[in-house]
């Protein structure tokens, strides 16, 4: 009897233990790991975009190990993922020119207009969905050799972006040298004020 019951004691705990390391963000659980294309990721770290004093969505950012700078993530092998959960409703539209804006805040005009064809595409891929409800998901995943893939909904958005530059240019949104929201990006490079 107490053979059968240790295994069973174990998986509870076990499972307790993975659930605890979930990490809570605006009422959005992000798991400590994620699979991307065959590769393990872990949460680099979680927080939440505010505008003004709204919190407009919850980010992820998925890494395969730790890393504390924008310039780390891209030296880091392997794929990567942010994750965004919509934490209000917002016209589709205008997070894609948020994007663009976020992008152009953090690069100089040369490479920024190398990236207009890359950025008037994610623009069409957020237009296409018109509105994103509270709860509504979408992830970047970027996968060496293949490219910067979107997923809105859990739907794949048509073939992959292959510029690396344009990747960075997309994290530079969020951990660039003016990110949309400071706190965010402490919070996704697990920054401790």
């Amino acid at each position: 009897m107490r053979s059968a019951f240790r295994p069973t004691l174990l998986a509870l705990l076990l499972g307790a233990c993975l659930h605890a390391s979930a990490l809570e963000v605006g009422g959005v659980n992000f798991p400590p790991q994620t699979d991307v294309q065959g590769s393990a990721l872990q949460l680099n770290g979680a927080g939440v975009r505010y505008k003004a004093v709204f919190k407009v969505y919850a980010a992820g950012l998925y890494t395969p190990r730790k890393v504390g700078s924008l310039e780390e993530i891209l030296k880091a092998p392997g794929p990567k993922r942010m994750s965004i959960t919509m934490l209000r409703e917002i016209d589709a539209g205008e997070l894609g020119k948020l994007f663009s804006r976020g992008m152009e805040d953090n690069m100089d005009r040369a490479a920024f207009a190398q990236l207009i064809p890359g950025i008037l595409r994610m623009s069409q891929i957020f237009s296409d969905y018109k509105k994103l409800q509270a709860g509504d998901n979408f992830t970047l995943d970027w996968v060496p050799n293949q490219g910067l893939m979107i997923s809105v909904k859990g739907k794949p958005q048509g073939a992959p972006f292959k510029e690396p530059e344009f990747f960075a240019a997309l994290m530079g949104i969020w951990l660039g040298k003016s990110p949309a929201d400071w706190q965010l990006k402490n919070a996704l490079l697990d920054i401790k004020s």
